[in-house]
């Protein structure tokens, strides 16, 4: 419990993860879902994704509990709802995953971090609540592995001016070269050091992508990260993987979860 609580509370520039010591995903703190929903226009802080841990019955989408969800219930996008709301990840869209649209850890702060060096600041911003201040609008999801005890992935889709999400990816590429000694990023008075930035290879779809890992670390607390990074003509996919159980195996973004959310964004232009 303290390295799942510890993770939630003081990475939350890393990933905002909900997780509790028993069965259920409710937050180590005892306080309820993030009333503030999952997407998040300029200028409005949204929700980030959160996920339980392995076996959890996590928060499901608008209008579902935790229990129908680990039940196999399918929530799927309100009638009516926006092109990213139908690009997002949904509970049902992946076997052996629970999907959550609305459950940032409540003592997770809001915001974009900021990096101590200009070169790092995009590596910086991926882990705030939008890639970065370019993004028109941002809907985050958080998903918990039924198959790999602890394995967390928060995912997100954004839109962006095409031009926009081009140098994005363009200005991750140089980060990820340029950072490698490492950064630390502060958000609302919460530091986290990053060290050993190192290019990954991973094979997605997409126009082009990025990918990364990274070390990351507060209050003695440490954490293993893998992130990539897809660009889909106007619309960037985030997703970042960690072991909420503070295990030492190294995280990797399950390609089915990366395949399954490019599905989505082609399927919803």
């Amino acid at each position: 419990m303290k390295a799942r609580t510890a993770t939630a509370v003081l990475l939350p520039a890393l990933l905002s993860v909900t997780v509790g010591c028993g069965s259920t995903s409710t937050p180590a703190s005892g306080k309820g879902p993030d009333p503030k929903g999952s997407a998040s226009a300029p200028g409005q802080a949204g929700a980030s994704g959160a996920a339980g841990a392995s076996g959890s019955a996590g928060t499901g989408g608008a209008g579902e509990t935790g229990a129908t969800a680990a039940a196999g219930g399918t929530t799927g996008p309100r009638r009516g709802a926006g092109r990213l709301e139908r690009a997002a990840l949904e509970q049902g869209d992946l076997s052996g995953y629970q999907i959550s649209a609305n459950g940032k850890n409540p003592n997770a702060p809001d915001g974009q971090p900021q990096a101590d060096r200009k070169a790092c600041q995009p590596l910086a911003d991926i882990m705030g609540d939008k890639p970065d201040p370019a993004a028109r609008e941002t809907v985050n999801r958080g998903i918990g592995s039924q198959k790999q005890l602890g394995l967390a992935v928060s995912a997100s889709v954004s839109s962006y001016a095409e031009s926009d999400a081009k140098a994005l990816i363009a200005r991750l590429k140089d980060a990820v070269a340029a950072c490698a000694g490492g950064f630390t990023a502060t958000v609302e008075k919460q530091t986290g050091t990053y060290r050993d930035v190192k290019a990954a290879d991973y094979k997605t779809g997409g126009d082009e992508s990025v990918s990364w890992t990274t070390t990351a670390a507060a209050a003695g607390v440490t954490a293993q990260v893998h992130l990539v990074v897809v660009r889909q003509g106007d619309t960037v996919m985030r997703l970042m993987a960690l072991n909420v159980t503070g295990g030492r195996q190294t995280p990797q973004v399950p390609h089915e979860v990366a395949d399954k959310q490019l599905q989505k964004v082609r399927a919803a232009r």
